[in-house]
């Protein structure tokens, strides 16, 4: 239909609406004909045609209605009469990057979108980042969600603009027509998504011919597998697997699938099938529907019309605010609740592509009004019930249920409030937990889970959140209503803790092992869960005194109602240090006991916070509760807990451990052991400290062993007694000395966490995310860390490796305190351990003294006289009196180091008592009563601590007891108000002197003797050394400056001329010096010289494909398979798309012990479980013996051998033998060897009579000067000549192993050439000297596959490599080349240089007789090959040269003068008219371009020759041009290079003017192809942004190419090109090989020739690949500001590129150590279930 009759058409339709009686039902009727038509027709239609077809029959004339007049118009009209939305409300996607401000949001769950967030001031403040689960939505715009900057700049409404959005109202018609269509269309979309397959269509819906087709639609559901859908799917409805697989994605996508059309009867056996064939792999059967064809098309059209709503409220105010109307109205004639509630109670029915849209109309409408939103939050707190009941027997995830939307209403501070004023949201909560979980309840109305759902459990849990969220945000204002309601609440909530009081006692077990460990970890997880709800409820009452007395009258009274293991037998006497204490007994270790005391530790709280505000004046019956009876159950806990550490509890299984771990957790440990303390605290300032410490005893079940009432001889009851009595000498130290809780004493909570601070550093120094560990969370997912750290920690940054640390400043360590109650057994042993070390290195004593405690509060300042009772000094007597009768099995240290804590801890207090009041007014006299009490027999505190001074196994807290008895003459002095000094200068400070003197000396003299030891050592390791420098000589000469080379001086010559002699090339090289190379086999540890007739000694090496050097990123050659040698491999492309790498980690071994390992490793390995996927054992992979490296191959050592170069003998040569001649000789030599190998037929053709003249030389003359037998190899050598050579080939070329196949040879001097190349690189960009300073891996592997290449022509056909050689001499002399031979524009000419040199000498070969050329022939061959490829490579630059930087001032000099005479003999040869450049700019442009040829040339001809480089080679400081001239001069080369093409004018001209006539050059020129440019781009990995939020922005823009959905993706980062892919994802799935393979695999196999390196943008780690079947991760080079990587923003801190780590990643690439790093860290991770690299 044309756009004109649908306007008509339309308007005319809307028209008919609106004035019938029945508009709902002509409305009805008119999609009963259209919709079926168009939805799930037979033919299925494509989406976009279905699109347009429902735009124009039935969106437009809809549209048409709602505006009364042509929509476009209609639209325009409103746009200009509305404002935008102040409110962002974009609905997060899974996966999705939201941020939340830590400085400005209410709580951690308001959170802006990646757009937001990058306009707010937000930007700049301590923010984190998380990805979503999905479900939520940007609270930009919403002020109640922020302190400041609610609003980012696009979003902000400005001064001038209201919030209030009635001004937006629609005019009256308009408002009414939109109410109309509205009512009638989500009544239609509720109806069909609320369906039933039992029901029937309406009588207006019902089709007038009765078609009789059907679908059998299968749901989704979380409990069968993708291939479970796919193998029922196959068996039941007849369709392969692809189609199968199409299927089960979409299932799983949208939520359900058609998945069979046809008649009733065959959908109904589909359907029978399905079920019964998913019903045998899970026992749950899939969910499947049959429905007739037209309710299925309107169902489809219904879910359009939720997408069409949201358009439509989208572009105006007054429409979202008619939609909400519409969807929250009742009527009141019949009992269903309004639209809304009915989409929400049938949500868990609702498949997953519905529910998204209802969620998302809910979003975009009710949400965004504040009025709206309070009613619907009003009618999703009555339905809370049945809503969360529905969600926890559905399977879907809560990201995908209407429940996941009380984060959006009940977090809102003004709407909580007002639900728990209406509708009190606590109760409701509260409610619906204690429902759910009723049948947990036992007879004594506590929760017992045994054989407890873990699924429905968990989905419990998530409620608590709901109860968190309302209470987030603490009121200011308190209402009476308010307070009713929270009551009321509080109530019902206490109810929920009375059921956990004393659940899950536990009993110790005698004789024999507990049978079945109990469900102890669902208990544990309630506790964690309601952790911040219990403190929640507390803010809430201290911040209202009225609120705080309710709840502590509601709280004891629920005390009291509790009846959780209750004494057994009445109270007793008992009598100690003539106190009587009237109590009733129980014992810990006989009668059941429980962890779990929620209410007794919440009174704790509310008491402290009473005492805080003052208000407990006010508490009229505060003496009513016994203190003794207060602190009973937590001491019991207290005593289960030391009674488990002293291994009483073994019996009980590892269950309970479990629990006291828990218990005293940094996890659980604030609502649960520290309240245990401070109600312990508060019984001790309310009762008689003696009775206090008795009761203690008493129940540690140590009163009768203080009383001297028991003994034994049984050594397992010793050891427990001395185990309870050292923790109930620590619970002592804890309840008097743990002043750091608001309340208890005056601290603030800043104050609390630099405590916890201190002390996790005193441990060890700490990076940052380990000591947010260490420290338990707030509400809002804060520790407070960033406030206090600074004040007590230094920060040392991270190096390449490793993460940022912080070290404890020395002035805090005065508050260290080694019986910090939150330190664990071994926490508490390693911060005494680092202590005491600190101390000795800073020439301290050792003792660990008590630090200076804050004053408790008046209310709790009576817990220190504990310290000074009559029960503690009898305790500490008995202690201390064990030790000095020194009975071995009656005390131990750890008594005596807890003892002399506590007598430190009186000590103290009394000398602050002493030095605030006048003696006369401190009552407290713990000294008085420690020199006093059992004096008379000598057993007095004081006395018996002079005596266990010389108990030699205290040696250790012999400087703590000194520092205990200074402290006695301190307080002594103070009481009688004279000079400490003068009384302990003559008592205690001589003896000390002395001492200290003795120990001076002695600790002098230990140190001298440890100096000699040491130096005897060393001398030791200094021999061993040079021994092991001998044996591995091969790694350390490295150094040409170390001496060793070159030591042989031609007798001819003097020294000095020898020196001179730094060249490599022609008739004037040096001599190759002779080394004997004796190494050591790092498996049988043999020493062996390398010699070419011995037995074989090997490198390890790796060989792989790299594209670290390519031009052409992305573009993988190919090999000609037919043996020709026309293309790659014979000629390298100039672009260096991909070459083959050898590398070696330097390590040597014989042949044939590696021989016997790598059998071994294959037998071995093949057992292991995934090894593939660290070696692959089928292409000869191993790790290297030493040092674990990966290789695949091994390269015989060939030595160089030693020559005495004839120089006189080079000097007759060379008068003959020049450029024309050595080229004429040469043409001859190959036709000469055509001839005889192709019997005469092919070498007419080329003729080259016009490039060498008359007078051709014989097709013996090359042998006229010089030849010499070649070397013979064993054959051991031979065999690993073949061995590494196949696997270059194998590698290189990606093919089966053959070792006869002509390109072996080829694939050895390339990977030769490539090699060099790449270490070329490596020292430049680097800015390294080329000479020097490569590491000893490096060098060993270079030598070791520059002779392996040059000794590949004696093992290969000879025919075979001189054909090569015709072949690529024939770029070079083109009257000599083939049909397809590249042009100069074409090859890589290191590549070519390095195969010509290698494969001359079997030119020399005859018939009957091997021969080579003689060092002198070689010299000149190799003189005259550098020259011609170095002319032809000057002429390349300058033809693919466009960019002549013009060189300003100077004269014109004999360089510039012969650049500019080839410059425009050039321009004549190709008719191209080169700007006007000055011959200095051509210059200096072909030099630029020459400079990395010439570094690679010498890298290799000093391999060759073995020759010394000129100094010049070897030093980074000097200049380029002296480089060059070194260079030049190592390469018998002139400085000035184009003095080459006039030395050689007669030879060259003729060869130039071929050069540039090729037709690939014109094309070259006239830019039809693209050529590379000199010096070629040295490859860096791409540059990252400084931020990574700007990575986490493009990854959020990201659009996967082949998907238009927007569900989650995982967007990768190549490291290498910068491309973005869509990883692990379905959609982009290929093939490769036939193999389906994921993005990131194939993008690897073209860019980096298989290996790939890759940021996974929202998981902010790195994935280094090797192959399909291999990859690792390693850490992302972005830290944060604690110098630490995130792995998938775990903490979400903000993150900054670390340029150093970056480099490091640049180096693993270039020097090609990915494989290396992947396999050692596969070697490292013990990998339990392979990952399926190939489908990231």
């Amino acid at each position: 239909m044309a756009e004109g009759e649908n306007s008509v058409n339309g308007l005319e339709l809307s028209k008919e609406w609106l004035e019938a009686t029945d508009m709902r039902g002509e409305l009805l009727r008119y999609l009963r004909e259209q919709v079926p038509q168009i939805f799930c027709v037979r033919t299925e239609r494509s989406p976009q045609e279905e699109e347009e077809l429902m735009q124009s029959r039935l969106l437009h004339p809809l549209e048409c209605f709602l505006f009364g007049e042509d929509p476009l118009e209609g639209l325009e009209k409103l746009k200009q009469g509305s404002t935008s939305s102040q409110l962002c409300g974009r609905v997060f996607k899974e996966g999705e990057t939201v941020y939340s401000c830590r400085d400005c949001a209410i709580d951690p769950t308001c959170v802006m979108c990646m757009d937001c967030f990058q306009d707010s001031v937000h930007k700049s403040h301590r923010y984190k980042m998380h990805a979503s689960s999905g479900g939520g939505f940007c609270d930009c715009g919403d002020v109640e969600a922020w302190k400041i900057g609610p609003c980012c700049s696009k979003h902000d409404p400005g001064a001038a603009t209201s919030m209030v959005t009635e001004e937006c109202l629609l005019e009256p018609e308009l408002y009414e027509r939109a109410e109309k269509l509205f009512r009638e269309l989500l009544h239609y979309v509720t109806d069909f998504l609320v369906w039933e397959e039992s029901l029937e269509l309406p009588a207006e819906l019902q089709p007038r011919n009765k078609d009789s087709a059907y679908y059998c639609v299968l749901y989704n559901d979380e409990h069968h597998s993708y291939d479970h859908v796919i193998y029922t799917l196959q068996r039941s409805v007849n369709c392969n697997e692809a189609e199968a697989q199409t299927h089960t994605t979409l299932i799983d996508k949208e939520g359900r699938r058609a998945v069979k059309r046809g008649t009733l009867r065959s959908c109904q056996q589909a359907k029978d099938l399905i079920r019964s064939n998913s019903e045998h792999i899970s026992l749950q059967p899939l969910r499947v529907e049959i429905l007739h064809a037209a309710v299925m098309a309107h169902q489809t059209f219904a879910l359009r019309l939720g997408s069409w709503f949201q358009k439509i409220i989208g572009f105006s105010v007054g429409f979202r605010q008619a939609f909400c109307q519409v969807a929250l109205e009742t009527n009141p004639e019949s009992d269903w609740p309004c639209l809304i509630s009915r989409l929400m109670l049938h949500d868990a029915r609702m498949f997953k592509g519905a529910r998204k849209i209802v969620h998302e109309l809910i979003f975009c409408s009710m949400l965004m009004e504040t009025e709206f939103k309070r009613l619907f939050a009003l009618e999703f707190t009555k339905h809370f019930k049945q809503l969360q009941k529905d969600f926890i027997n559905d399977d879907h995830e809560r990201s995908i249920s209407i429940t996941a939307l009380s984060v959006q209403i009940f977090t809102v501070p003004t709407l909580a409030r007002q639900l728990i004023e209406e509708a009190n949201v606590i109760k409701v909560i509260v409610d619906t937990v204690m429902e759910l979980l009723r049948e947990h309840l036992d007879i004594h109305n506590r929760f017992f889970f045994l054989g407890y759902n873990g699924d429905k459990f968990s989905r419990i849990q998530v409620i608590f959140h709901d109860l968190r969220y309302i209470l987030i945000s603490k009121p200011t204002i308190w209402t009476e209503d308010l307070r009713t309601q929270f009551i009321e609440g509080f109530k019902v909530f206490l109810g929920l803790l009375q059921c956990m009081q004393g659940m899950e006692e536990v009993k110790r077990q005698f004789g024999q092992h507990i049978a079945v460990e109990p469900e102890w970890e669902p208990g544990f997880s309630l506790q964690i869960q309601l952790r911040h709800i219990l403190a929640m409820f507390q803010d809430w009452c201290f911040s209202d005194d009225e609120i705080l007395l309710l709840a502590f009258k509601e709280c004891r009274k629920a005390l009291m109602q509790c009846n959780n293991q209750p004494f057994q037998r009445d109270a007793s006497d008992y009598y100690m240090c003539k106190h009587i204490l009237h109590v009733r007994p129980y014992k810990v270790s006989q009668q059941p006991i429980s962890i779990h005391l929620p209410i007794s530790r919440l009174l704790a709280g509310l008491h402290v916070l009473l005492c805080r505000t003052g208000a407990i004046e006010r508490l009229d019956d505060i003496e009513s509760l016994d203190p003794s009876l207060l602190a009973e159950h937590p001491l019991r806990c207290v005593v289960l807990a030391a009674q488990v550490s002293a291994d009483m509890w073994r019996r009980n299984g590892l269950s309970l451990v479990s629990q006291v771990y828990y218990y005293q957790d940094v996890k659980c440990r604030d609502e649960m052991y520290d309240k245990d303390i401070l109600m312990l605290q508060i019984a001790a300032s309310k009762m008689d400290p003696n009775h206090f410490l008795m009761l203690i005893l008493l129940r540690f079940e140590l009163f009768d062993y203080f009383n001297g009432s028991c003994s034994s001889k049984d050594q397992d009851e010793l050891m427990q007694w001395n185990r309870l009595t050292e923790e109930m000498l620590y619970l002592i130290i804890v309840i008097v000395g743990e002043r750091y809780v608001p309340g208890i004493s005056h601290v603030t909570k800043e104050d609390v966490t630099m405590r916890e601070v201190i002390h996790l550093l005193c441990i060890e120094p700490m990076a940052h995310s380990s000591l947010v560990k260490g420290l338990p969370e707030n509400q809002c997912d804060e520790t407070g860390l960033e406030t206090v750290i600074t004040k007590v920690a230094t920060f040392k940054k991270p190096g390449v490796s490793g993460h940022g640390l912080y070290e404890v400043k020395k002035e805090r360590l005065v508050e260290f305190n080694p019986f910090f109650y939150h330190y664990s057994r071994s926490q508490h042993s390693k911060a005494e351990e680092s202590q005491k070390k600190r101390r000795i290195q800073e020439s301290n004593d050792k003792a660990l003294r008590p630090p200076v405690p804050p004053a408790f509060c008046p209310a709790f300042s009576s817990i220190a006289r504990l310290l000074c009772s009559d029960i503690i000094i009898h305790i500490l007597r008995s202690v201390l009196q064990k030790a000095a009768e020194d009975r071995a099995t009656h005390w131990t240290e750890a008594m005596i180091q807890r003892a002399l804590h506590l007598i430190g801890q009186a000590l103290l207090e009394e000398k602050i008592q002493l030095e605030d009041c006048s003696v006369e007014e401190v009552t407290f006299d713990f000294s008085l009563k420690a020199r006093i009490i059992g004096s008379e027999h000598g057993k007095s505190v004081f006395i018996l601590l002079s005596k266990i001074k010389a108990v030699p196994s205290l040696e250790a807290q012999k400087d703590m007891v000194k520092w205990v008895l200074q402290m006695f003459e301190i307080v002594k002095c103070l009481r009688e108000k004279s000079s400490p000094s003068a009384s302990m200068s003559t008592e205690t400070t001589r003896p000390e002197e002395s001492s200290q003197d003795k120990e001076k000396a002695e600790r002098k003299r230990k140190a001298e003797a440890a100096k000699l030891h040491r130096q005897k050592i060393m001398a030791q390791m200094s021999a061993m050394q040079k021994v092991f420098i001998e044996s591995n000589k091969m790694l350390y000469d490295n150094m040409p400056e170390s001496g060793t080379q070159g030591e042989l001086v031609p007798a001819t010559e003097s020294a000095m001329e020898q020196m001179e002699l730094s060249v490599a090339v022609g008739p004037h090289r040096g001599s190759t010096p002779a080394e004997r190379e004796v190494l050591t086999c790092i498996l049988c540890q043999e020493e062996q010289e390398v010699a070419a007739q011995a037995q074989a000694m090997v490198l390890t090496a790796c060989v792989q494909r790299s594209t670290v050097l390519t031009q052409c990123r992305g573009k993988i050659l190919t090999n000609r398979e037919d043996g020709t040698g026309t293309s790659y491999p014979l000629f390298m492309s100039p672009e260096l798309a991909v070459g083959t790498h050898t590398g070696s980690c330097g390590h040597v071994m014989h042949a044939t012990c590696w021989q016997k390992y790598f059998e071994a490793v294959q037998n071995t390995t093949r057992n292991r479980l995934h090894a593939e996927l660290i070696i692959d054992l089928e292409n000869g992979e191993y790790l290297c013996p030493l040092c674990k490296s990966l290789c695949n191959t091994v390269i015989p050592l060939v030595p160089l051998e030693p020559l005495m170069f004839d120089y006189e003998n080079a000097e007759i040569i060379g008068q003959h033998l020049t450029l024309p001649r050595w080229i004429q000789i040469l043409s001859a030599r190959i036709k000469g060897l055509k001839s005889v190998t192709q019997d005469n037929e092919a070498s007419s053709a080329h003729g080259d009579t016009g490039l060498c003249g008359e007078g051709q030389p014989d097709f013996r003359s090359i042998l006229s000067y010089g030849v010499q037998e070649p070397r013979k190899f064993s054959d051991s050598m031979t065999e690993m000549l073949v061995v590494c050579a196949t696997t270059v080939h194998r590698v290189g070329l990606q093919t089966v192993p053959n070792e006869l196949c002509p390109l072996v040879p080829i694939m050895a001097w390339n990977t030769c050439a490539f090699t060099i190349q790449a270490i070329e690189n490596i020292l430049q960009v680097e800015d390294k000297p080329l000479f020097g300073s490569l590491q000893n891996r490096q060098l060993a592997g270079l030598k070791a596959i520059v002779q392996f290449s040059a000794a590949q022509r004696l093992k290969s056909s000879q025919a075979v490599i001189q054909r090569h050689f015709a072949e690529m001499l024939g770029v070079l002399l083109p009257a000599m080349s083939r049909k397809n031979c590249p042009s100069v524009l074409e090859v890589d000419f290191f590549h070519l240089l390095v195969g010509l040199v290698l494969s001359i000498p079997s030119l020399y070969q005859e018939e009957a007789v091997d021969l080579e050329p003689s060092a002198v022939s070689s010299a000149y061959n190799h003189l005259h090959i550098l020259h011609l490829i170095t002319m032809a490579h000057m002429l390349q630059i300058l033809l693919s040269s466009t960019d002549f930087v013009a060189v300003t001032g100077g004269e014109e000099t004999e360089e510039a003068r012969a650049a500019a005479e080839l410059c425009s003999t050039v321009s004549h040869h190709t008719g191209r008219l080169i700007p006007d450049v000055s011959g200095s700019a051509v210059a200096e442009r072909v030099k630029r371009g020459l400079e990395p040829f010439l570094r690679c040339a010498a890298l290799f001809f000093n391999s060759l020759t073995g020759v010394h480089p000129p100094e010049e080679l070897s030093s980074a400081a000097v200049s380029s041009q002296a480089q060059m001239e070194g260079l030049c001069s190592y390469l018998a080369l002139p400085s000035n290079v184009f003095q080459l093409f006039q030395e050689h004018r007669d030879s060259v001209a003729p060869l130039l003017r071929r050069w540039c006539v090729s037709p690939a050059v014109t094309k070259a020129l006239n830019g039809k192809i693209q050529t590379a440019r000199y010096p070629r781009r040295r490859n860096r990995l791409i540059d990252l942004p400084e931020d990574y939020s700007a990575l986490l922005n493009q990854a959020s823009h990201f659009q996967c190419p082949k998907s238009t959905d927007d569900e989650r993706k995982r967007p990768t980062l190549c490291l290498f090109c910068g491309a973005m892919l869509c990883s692990q994802s379905s959609c982009c799935l290929s093939q490769l090989d036939g193999e389906d393979v994921g993005a990131c695999t194939a993008h690897a196999a073209t860019c980096g020739a298989g290996v790939g390196m890759f940021l996974r943008i929202r998981e902010c780690e790195i994935i280094l690949m090797a192959s399909r079947t291999r990859g690792s991760t390693y850490p992302a080079p972005y830290l944060d500001d604690y110098g630490e990587t995130d792995p998938r923003l775990g903490r979400g801190n903000p993150l900054h590129l670390c340029p150093e780590r970056y480099k490091k990643l640049n180096q693993l690439w270039r020097q090609h150590c990915i494989l290396e790093e992947i396999a050692r860290s596969l070697e490292v991770v013990n990998v339990m279930f392979a990952f399926e690299w190939q489908m990231l």
